[in-house]
């Protein structure tokens, strides 16, 4: 992986965006959309209403003929486009529920992930229903792909601007994803799918009436949005099929996690809970682990020994190597076939 090409990509993305700001008075991250938009439109800007000036189109289009984006894998195009994401989530102070998954995270998830399925699965149909960006729907689609996995997915937001970004930040990397702008806890018009994967967003959902559908639903007042999200992907998940979330460390200590438990294991078994390094969170309360599901079905099974760790500091290569080698004495005893 080439460096030097995504720092170079980024820079490009960045002085685009910066010139498209000056000229739209937009937001950095409605400005990386826009730039995102033009490059997508064959690296042409687009003008409306004479704005932007005929002089910064043709320093954009000039600027955007320069991008080595013809000469760069996906994963690179990824991370450049990682780096105009964070500089856009900084510089928009945007909220939590909205900054996207990093990517020490999102790899070690896509690598749990990688371990749930077996060496001759050829095609899996993934899920991520709170998408936001695309992040780590991308980074999981990529690391899956160098198995020679063929990768149907899909991603779901109720935010339009999050929702553009990820179709740009998916398609420059060539990735077949399709995208809905809806809100996650209606109905959804697809299939069930293989794997559900989701850094969800933590807090209260504000469609009572809706929420009421739900059998993890408060009793008074609002719902754990998370919860409604881990219960919805039951039903959106083919039988033996898994679920991979971020979820808030404390998940099963709330007051509402008795109908969180139960509906898990009316539907699904409950195979693993990792926690995550504290090293990569602001506050006690704003920690995050991995929590992972599996569908019942004929070829699923309860784990006999829950997975249940500590995922060490990442930057510690002894306490990871032991990790990832506990993971694989779990896999070879409770997973495979």
């Amino acid at each position: 992986m080439s460096q030097k090409e995504i720092e170079r990509l980024f820079s490009g993305l960045d002085t685009s965006v910066q010139l498209l700001q000056k000229e739209l008075g937009v937001s950095y991250l409605e400005g990386l959309s826009e730039t995102g938009e033009n490059l997508l439109n064959n690296r042409k800007a687009s003008q409306e209403n004479g704005v932007p000036s005929v002089e910064t189109i043709k320093t954009l289009n000039e600027l955007y003929e320069e991008l080595p984006l013809n000469d760069m894998e996906a994963e690179e195009i990824r991370k450049s486009f990682q780096l105009a994401l964070l500089k856009g989530s900084k510089n928009d102070q945007i909220q939590a529920n909205h900054q996207m998954t990093p990517d020490a995270i999102g790899f070690i998830l896509a690598y749990l992930i990688e371990k749930l399925f077996d060496s001759d699965v050829k095609k899996i149909r993934l899920l991520d229903p709170a998408v936001g960006t695309g992040n780590l729907l991308s980074t999981v689609y990529n690391r899956l792909s160098l198995r020679n996995i063929e990768i149907e997915a899909e991603g779901i937001d109720n935010d339009d601007l999050l929702l553009s970004l990820a179709l740009i930040n998916t398609e420059l990397q060539g990735q077949g994803v399709k995208l809905t702008h809806q809100d996650a806890l209606t109905d959804l018009l697809m299939d069930p799918v293989d794997l559900i994967v989701s850094d969800l967003p933590v807090g209260f959902y504000p469609v009572d009436e809706n929420a009421k559908r739900f059998k993890t639903s408060a009793l008074e007042g609002h719902s754990y949005a998370h919860h409604l999200f881990i219960e919805q992907s039951m039903y959106y998940l083919k039988n033996n099929g898994y679920g991979a979330f971020l979820v808030p460390t404390q998940l099963f200590e709330s007051t509402e996690s008795a109908a969180l438990t139960k509906t898990i294991q009316a539907e699904a078994y409950l195979q693993g809970m990792l926690h995550l390094p504290k090293e990569l969170f602001k506050s006690e309360q704003s920690r995050k682990s991995i929590l992972l599901v599996q569908k019942k079905g004929e070829n699923a099974k309860q784990a006999k020994q829950v997975l249940l760790a500590q995922i060490p500091d990442f930057k510690n290569q002894t306490s990871m190597h032991y990790f990832m080698q506990e993971v694989e004495n779990w896999k070879q005893e409770n997973i495979k076939k």
